[in-house]
């Protein structure tokens, strides 16, 4: 029996499903998302699903509209000197955190820092912020050494580490260790006694939320409740959530598997959606800290041997019309998309395994860690797994919960004391679209992303980039910039693709964007 067979049976008898436990169904909204919610903290972590969760209990300075145009959120207004390096962001009037205490400007100076002291848009901002003022409890000051055009994008960031607002004592921990006490201002509550990591997460409406009073669009505007209370249940099994959906068991599945859309498609009580039509970028990253790939002559052998679709169907399966392949750093649909061509990526394993030999690989392991509960992840590291092996590289394929995946690549040592080798990820395309906000083709070395390759050059380019006389300028820099990180194999791109989420069909009002927000859902 096929793999997509099996789970359509599987997830067709909707009647033998385990019951999703069930509340008032009027004021309660159940959730099966993406993954396990191991890591609570959006600002420690990249994890899409802590992101996800980070949108529920906190809110932002700033926020993007449909066009990814930076508008107040929590900000009332802001005002700019002439000279561009003061700018004065005023505080709307009542804003509460969760615990009932009021928002201040020192609570949104301390969130920042210590977003900027972890997230590559904020590191740069960091470089030329000179001072930061709480002038009064509503008003905090940000003077610059030299003009910083893009502040607002930087605090208005959307996805992936967005600069979320947290109380002052809880911004003041260390950026290298995860806040664990959830208490944000934002329009839910994170009911800590109820959590119940792999099995489930409680949020409840915070009634002290003021909303705006513009229309929501994206991550901006009116931030309306309309459930009392959002349960997400962790069904990592994609046949029990697809049965659980279909039977009314729970509400919203973030992400379907690709195997069982047909399934979906075909229930009267299911609809399904693509929320965001820009998609997510699915990439391959390796650790430039440890043998072999701190080499990078190993990294572009591995490089060659990536065969875009071979990764595409594992994952997305065979309908092309929900993913596409791109040799480049830069998302399709972004401004600095590029196709490098065949070239440099053929996915040629004979390639592959001669740039291996000449690269003197001496068959060092190498550890895969993978997820075995996260479908569009798992299938990657697979692939990955295979043809490295057929290359002839000396791979060990390391399987576990994502929570352990997301854990243990924080671990810098060799293999045999812990670490990791390579690992996969994704990533929303908004996220990836520029060198200020993509972690892709930045060269941080041990202050960047998982994998630390460091790059002298990519950074120089990026601080370019973002001081650009013009968008001409800007383009070329980010073209040089994406082919040079492509080139030392800082991440591999491995394809692009689009989710089509599938809800009850009483569930309305969700909105477009790179998560599953919860405001102004409803029922009805």
């Amino acid at each position: 029996m096929r793999r997509r067979d099996l789970f359509a049976a599987g997830a067709a008898l909707a009647v033998s499903a385990p019951a999703v436990a069930q509340n008032s169904r009027a004021t309660t909204l159940r959730m099966a998302p993406q993954a396990n919610l191991s890591v609570l903290d959006p600002v420690f972590t990249t994890a899409t699903v802590t992101g996800n969760h980070g949108f529920y209990v906190f809110d932002t300075l700033y926020g993007v509209d449909a066009q990814l145009r930076a508008v107040p959120q929590m900000a009332e207004g802001h005002e700019v000197s002439a000279d561009g390096l003061t700018w004065r962001i005023k505080l709307r009037e009542g804003l509460r955190f969760h615990d009932g205490e009021p928002v201040r400007a020192v609570d949104c100076i301390a969130s920042i820092r210590r977003w900027c002291a972890r997230e590559p848009f904020g590191q740069l901002l960091a470089r030329v912020a000179e001072e930061w003022i709480a002038a009064d409890d509503r008003t905090m000051v940000i003077r610059l050494r030299r003009p910083f055009p893009l502040l607002l994008d930087a605090l208005a960031k959307p996805d992936a580490a967005s600069p979320f607002i947290m109380p002052a004592r809880l911004a003041a921990t260390d950026p290298s260790r995860a806040v664990t006490e959830m208490v944000g201002s934002g329009p839910y509550r994170f009911i800590a006694n109820e959590f119940n990591s792999g099995s489930r997460v409680v949020y409840e409406k915070f009634d002290g939320y003021v909303p705006r009073q513009e229309a929501p669009t994206w991550t901006s505007g009116a931030k309306v409740a309309h459930f009392r209370r959002i349960e997400w249940h962790i069904l990592p099994d994609p046949a029990t959530a697809a049965a659980a959906l279909q039977a009314g068991e729970i509400d919203w599945w973030e992400r379907p598997h690709p195997d069982l859309q047909q399934l979906l498609a075909r229930s009267r009580d299911v609809r399904r959606e693509v929320t965001d039509p820009t998609g997510r970028m699915a990439v391959l990253r390796m650790n430039n800290l440890q043998p072999p790939f701190d080499d990078v002559r190993v990294r572009r052998a591995v490089r060659l041997s990536v065969a875009q679709d071979e990764y595409m169907r594992a994952s997305r399966g065979d309908d092309m019309r929900d993913w596409s392949v791109g040799r480049s750093l830069w998302p399709r649909h972004t401004p600095y998309f590029e196709d490098l061509g065949a070239e440099v990526m053929p996915g040629d394993l004979d390639r592959a395994r001669a740039a291996l030999r000449e690269a003197g690989y001496a068959g060092q392991k190498v550890v895969v860690i993978n997820p075995t509960d996260f479908p569009d992840i798992g299938p990657l590291g697979q692939v990955t797994a295979d043809r490295l092996k057929r290359a002839g590289m000396n791979v060990e394929l390391s399987e576990s919960d994502w929570g352990t995946v997301v854990q243990r690549r924080a671990n810098r040592e060799p293999t045999d004391r812990g670490g990791w080798s390579i690992l996969h990820t994704t990533g929303g395309a908004s996220a990836w679209a520029n060198p200020a906000t993509s972690f892709l083709v930045r060269g941080q070395g041990a202050n960047g992303w998982f994998g630390w390759w460091k790059s002298d050059r990519a950074e120089e380019l990026a601080e370019a980039w973002l001081n650009a006389p013009d968008e001409g300028r800007q383009r070329a820099l980010a073209s040089e910039l994406g082919r040079h990180a492509l080139d030392e194999a800082a991440f591999v791109p491995l394809g692009q693709f689009v989710i089509r989420t599938a809800f009850r069909r009483d569930i309305t009002g969700i909105l477009p964007g790179s998560s599953p927000y919860p405001w102004n859902v409803r029922r009805g």
